[in-house]
């Protein structure tokens, strides 16, 4: 699998045989480039315009964006576990997605905007090979409440996402070196894109912070 990070909390996947997933693709207004992509599906974890711009996607593409499992190809599956985006169980910013994408024997969770987590949630997701995790505070959960969600779910390889940038210098949210801070990995590697299959993902390091793919 190929992964590329296009910035804020928009990934694309791609399997060996050429399947791209978009995740949680943004709008105008996060401040990135806005590039069409090319793709055959795209998960949703809420409606938010900076994560829910689907008409950005070309092609015949297949969208999850709905609580349950999804086919999205005859070998690639998304589980989408209902969540919320604030710690207020929705009351503020509303309900949120985690999508678990099923491809070439990895489990790569994307979180969307969680805002909050219980055990019931770590339950729901299992086990998870790739992690993508908001860490920025204030829209989403914080650097620490990622860094404890990251220990209890004890991913594989951890992919930070959804953090102050220059391009999104006004936003209240945190710069991606308060996680790596608490996560000690300080020295965690960016890396323009992640080629990883499910035997070489010990060869990984832990951490890996992707570099903004459109900037």
């Amino acid at each position: 699998m190929l992964i590329l990070h296009h910035g804020h909390s928009e990934f694309l996947l791609e399997t060996a045989d050429g399947f791209r997933i978009l995740t949680d693709p943004y709008d105008a207004h996060v401040g990135y480039p806005m590039t069409n992509v090319a793709c055959d599906a795209v998960t949703i974890s809420h409606g938010h315009g900076d994560h829910c711009f689907a008409e950005k996607a070309q092609g015949s593409i297949v969208i999850a964006d709905e609580a349950g499992a999804t086919r999205l190809s005859s070998d690639v599956k998304a589980l989408g576990i209902p969540s919320f985006h604030d710690e207020c169980e929705g009351k503020k910013r509303g309900k949120n997605l985690v999508f678990i994408i099923e491809a070439e024997g990895l489990r790569v969770a994307h979180l969307g905007d969680l805002g909050a987590w219980d055990d019931a949630l770590i339950e729901a997701i299992g086990y998870v090979d790739i992690l993508l995790v908001p860490v920025g505070g204030y829209y989403t959960i914080d650097a620490a409440s990622a860094a404890a969600l990251c220990k209890r779910l004890a991913p594989r390889v951890v992919i930070p996402m959804h953090y102050k940038t220059e391009v999104n210098a006004d936003w209240p949210i945190a710069p991606v070196n308060d996680f790596l801070a608490l996560m000690n990995a300080q020295d965690a590697p960016q890396m323009p894109l992640l080629r990883i299959t499910k035997e070489d993902l010990s060869e990984h390091p832990p951490l890996i912070v992707l570099q903004d793919h459109q900037k």
